[in-house]
């Protein structure tokens, strides 16, 4: 099972990243001011990665492919890493799809 682990970034924001079971991050979310507004964008990271429409695919300047994840109100709220190739990509979102919804929240 997958878990959501929240730490302290340099400039000391509250952040998640989202693991799975292997323990490889699989997705990451961006700097909160406060611990209840992070665990708020861990539950809309549960609520949302049922949804595939709410999978943006991308392609970074280098043509590696990564994918960010949007709430209903088309904010960002988690950013995956960069992958190899498009099948990588797909893996990297099933596993946030099968991970997100029932992951523990670790601090």
């Amino acid at each position: 099972m997958g878990k959501f682990e929240i730490y302290n970034d340099k400039k000391g924001e509250f952040r998640f990243r989202l693991k799975a079971s292997n323990g490889q991050a699989i997705l990451t979310g961006e700097g909160y001011k406060t611990k209840s507004s992070c665990q708020n964008g861990i539950n809309s990271v549960k609520k949302n990665s049922a949804e595939d429409k709410r999978f943006v695919r991308l392609e970074a300047k280098n043509g590696n492919p990564y994918f960010n994840l949007k709430a209903s109100n088309g904010q960002v709220i988690g950013n995956s890493e960069m992958y190899s190739n498009d099948n990588a990509m797909e893996n990297g979102i099933a596993s946030v799809k099968k991970n997100a919804p029932d992951a523990e929240i670790v601090e």
